[in-house]
C-alpha cells in the first residue's frame, strides 16, 4: 500500500489517486522529494477542522443567567485646579 505520490504521477494517475484516497485513506503527495500535500475525503477533513457552530451560536445557546447588570450612578470625583 503506496501512500506517497511523486507529483508527476499523481498528475497522470489522478483518477487511481482518488480512488485510493476513498477507498484507502489520505494520501500524499511530494514535490521533488521534498515538498507535500495530503488528499482526503472531505468528510474526514470537514471532522478534522471540527465544522461546529459559531460562538455567537454557541453564546445565544448557553443558558441565560440572571446577572444585575446596574450600577449607581458616577458623577466622577473632584478635583482642585
Amino acid at each position: 500500500m503506496n501512500t506517497t505520490w511523486p507529483l508527476q504521477d499523481a498528475k497522470a494517475r489522478f483518477s487511481e489517486l482518488f480512488t485510493k484516497v476513498c477507498t484507502e485513506g489520505p494520501q500524499r503527495v511530494t514535490r521533488h522529494g521534498k515538498e507535500a500535500i495530503i488528499l482526503m475525503r472531505e468528510a474526514d477533513y470537514e471532522s478534522l477542522i471540527g465544522q461546529g457552530a459559531s460562538f455567537i451560536d454557541f453564546l445565544l445557546a448557553s443558558p441565560k443567567a440572571e446577572l444585575d447588570m446596574s450600577r449607581p450612578g458616577d458623577y466622577g470625583r473632584q478635583v482642585d485646579l
